[in-house]
């Protein structure tokens, strides 16, 4: 197989439609499902079936793209553009660097394994399983789609768009508060997104005035970056880091998640915290430094700031918890400091470090939503306090539910040391007291994973919801108090173990987590150009001065 023909495509041109289709399969997809309500065991294979091929598309393109390409200075590959509204200087333009291509493989690899996961899920009354599956391909088609234009206002078309797929999906199939956290989510996302309006329309005026023509062209917008004075620059940046701030979502803009975590359904929530909330974060790369590099490094200590303080926060509320759902979002808001950190350090192994970090993040926070999902499926609660002992119980979910904690607090030799260790690496040249500052958080990552396990796996076997499940399940009468020993001795009796389904959603997970965790080479190797790319594109000197980039 040859390298695809990696030159600039000029605007109208045309290119390789590879993305187009990347994008039109799920979308194909969720339209499908309309007719297919009626049959639901038809609709979920469908589904499936799409989510499949979208994975081998993804595999597909991965194998297209040219590394050696990418090293010698192609910005973007697999390449497509057509005028789209001539007045505006609009495009439909699509291509991919690593950084993207990553993201959408990480889309490509999670959305099989939810509808795996959702297969025998019960829905609220009155919804169907072809309108939730509609949607999980709606919501991977948007991501497909802010990943891959390179036309900005293309990028900010989708980065509304996604909004509406993720709100259904958490206000018609959530838990009891869904109408609220779907609310909350969709204004905090909206104003954001108004707010970034703002700066593209200034964008777009300071394009004119620069090139003598407006538009939204990645690729002219930062050829023109370095002769926008830092006092514009600084505005337009404000528009889009707030846009991408509450996504991320960075401290003080992050309260919609926890409530958006807590409420949406096990498969919505991977989807939002896993790689939706990526989009706030990929904006900093993809956007923010490459587009305003003056403005990124004067404003770069009050990001850093916001981003060290989420760490710290965020754990400490994390330990507070009593709602497994916000408990997992709150680690999540800790996680995405450390992104931030990589982000704004300017330096090339802290921009992989942190790149890797948001791939690593989709995997262990999925599979730690997927265990917290198959706790709740046994004993209908959410509520930490209402577990305990599980472990004897079901040995097997205890452990998967252990390495996604470890996973979660980066322990080594699981995918997420990797990248938290590069950040930390690449982070204190430029930006030490930071650096020490977030090392804290790695402190209160143990805490609070720890103090979770603790609290629903060992010890005897406890909780309300425990104690419901095994009764339902024989182990005593209503009302009855069961002795921890005969209850250990029952195992499966109410409380059962892990199923041949729910260890085929989490076999996937388990082998990234471990592959990745001893070799993270060839993911890499594909985001190493494009992060190169970037520290050129910001005019900096990279403090990694010896041996290139961490491998």
């Amino acid at each position: 197989m040859t390298p695809l023909d990696t030159a600039p495509i000029v605007p109208g041109s045309g290119g390789n439609p590879f993305l187009i289709v990347l994008l039109l399969v799920p979308v194909v997809g969720a339209l499908v499902m309309y007719p297919l309500r009626a049959n639901t065991g038809l609709a979920k294979a469908v589904a499936m079936a799409t989510a499949l091929l979208e994975l081998v598309l993804v595999v597909v393109a991965w194998a297209l793209y040219s590394i050696p390409a990418a090293q010698a200075g192609a910005r973007f590959q697999l390449e497509f553009s057509m005028s789209w509204i001539p007045a505006f200087g609009t495009h439909i333009a699509f291509g991919v660097d690593g950084i993207a291509l990553a993201l959408i493989g990480l889309t490509a690899f999670l959305v099989p394994g939810l509808m795996l996961f959702a297969w025998a899920e019960k829905l609220p009354e009155g919804r169907s399983a072809a309108g939730y599956f509609a949607l999980l391909l709606a919501t991977q088609a948007t991501l497909v789609g802010v990943f891959a234009a390179t036309d900005v206002f293309l990028f900010y078309v989708f980065f509304e768009a996604m909004l509406v797929p993720m709100y259904f999906l958490i206000g018609r199939f959530g838990g009891p508060r869904r109408q609220y956290a779907a609310v909350k989510f969709f204004l905090y996302s909206l104003l954001g997104g108004l707010i970034m309006l703002a700066s593209l329309i200034g964008l777009f005026v300071v394009s004119e005035q620069q090139l003598g023509q407006g538009t939204f062209t990645w690729a002219d917008l930062q050829a023109m970056a370095s002769s926008v004075p830092e006092s514009t620059q600084i505005w337009l940046f404000l528009g889009f880091f707030v846009a991408f701030a509450i996504k991320a979502p960075l401290v003080p803009f992050h309260t919609w998640l926890p409530d958006a975590g807590a409420e949406a359904p096990i498969v919505g929530a991977v989807l939002l915290v896993g790689v939706l909330d990526k989009v706030g974060t990929y904006g900093f790369l993809r956007y923010l430094l490459p587009l305003f590099p003056q403005a990124s490094q004067t404003l770069a200590p009050l990001v850093l700031v916001l981003a060290v303080a989420g760490i710290v926060y965020a754990a400490l509320l994390a330990v507070a918890q009593t709602d497994m759902g916000r408990f997992v979002a709150y680690t999540s808001v800790a996680h995405f400091g450390f992104i931030a950190l990589g982000v704004f350090a300017f330096s090339s192994q802290a921009f992989a470090g942190a790149t890797l970090y948001m791939v690593n993040h989709g995997l262990s926070t999925g599979m730690l939503f997927v265990m917290v999902g198959v706790l709740i499926s046994r004993g209908g609660s959410r509520l930490i306090a209402d577990y305990g002992g599980v472990a004897k119980l079901a040995p097997v979910m205890a452990g998967c539910l252990l390495l996604a904690g470890m996973s979660s607090l980066a322990l080594p030799g699981t995918n997420s040391f990797v990248s938290e260790f590069l950040v930390l690496v690449g982070s204190f040249p430029n930006r030490p007291v930071f650096t020490v500052i977030a090392t804290i958080g790695i402190i209160f990552a143990a805490l609070y994973v720890l103090w979770f396990y603790q609290r629903t796996m060992q010890g005897p076997v406890r909780g309300t919801a425990v104690m419901a499940a095994l009764e339902r399940g024989g182990a005593g009468g209503p009302g009855s108090m069961i002795d921890p020993a005969v209850a250990a001795q029952r195992k499966g009796s109410g409380f059962p173990d892990l199923t041949g389904r729910e260890i085929g959603v989490l076999v996937p997970l388990i082998v990234a987590i471990v592959v990745l965790g001893f070799y993270p080479g060839p993911v890499l190797d594909l985001i190493n150009p494009s992060v190169t790319a970037t520290m050129t594109e910001l005019g900096l000197p990279d403090p990694v001065v010896a041996g290139g980039i961490a491998r």
